[in-house]
């Protein structure tokens, strides 16, 4: 019961935007805020709501995994990773409010879509579980890489952000990977892979 109430009250927070400072420290604290025209704060605002949305599924995907895993080790793993994903929404959430912008109103639909396929992952076993985590964390990886070279030149203080996001998305790829991750089958990736384009194209905008 305690950990439903957990797992609730989390994903509440999680769609609701109501997360507040957490001890780690913001990445960009010594970066004062650059100068962007309308069309440069409209194009990092969507890219931002794009890379606020990914961490919702990962919160999501971490607290399916969670409920469903098997062995106390990896449920502690996958709760402390969704621990710097919340980090991860904070920095995201303040970058949006900078610069005038909101989360997706998918959200919502994206949290209970992952939540469903990690604890359908945890239910398949650890091991698969794991897999899922460490292929996720790589394609988030070169999603990152991608949206820091799509910012403008002057915009240190999301390219911080976005860094310090990469080097923990890594971190819990290799984590997955010693903690004994299957790899994943090939239609799986591009299956995930098709999924995260269609995702990416709708929070853009909305």
């Amino acid at each position: 019961m305690d950990r439903l109430i957990k797992h609730s009250d989390d994903a509440l927070r999680t769609i609701a935007g109501t997360h507040g400072e957490l001890p780690r420290e913001h990445p960009a604290n010594e970066t004062e805020l650059p100068e962007l025209d309308e069309k440069e704060r409209k194009h990092v605002a969507g890219l931002m709501r794009v890379n606020h949305a990914g961490e919702v599924c990962a919160q999501a995907l971490y607290a399916g995994q969670a409920a469903t895993a098997r062995l106390p080790r990896v449920r502690k793993s996958m709760e402390l990773a969704a621990l710097e994903e919340e980090e991860h929404l904070w920095w995201c959430e303040s970058r949006l409010d900078e610069l005038e912008s909101h989360t997706s109103v998918l959200n919502p639909v994206w949290y209970a879509m992952s939540f469903g396929i990690g604890a359908a992952a945890g239910i398949a076993g650890d091991r698969w579980s794991l897999g899922f985590v460490e292929e996720t964390e790589i394609q988030v990886c070169e999603h990152l890489n991608e949206h820091i070279s799509k910012l403008p030149r002057q915009d240190e203080r999301t390219r911080k952000i976005l860094q310090q996001m990469h080097d923990d998305e890594a971190k819990h790829a290799n984590m997955a990977r010693k903690a004994g991750a299957t790899e994943l089958p090939t239609p799986v990736k591009k299956l995930m892979s098709t999924v995260s384009k269609v995702m990416t194209k709708a929070t853009y905008r909305i």
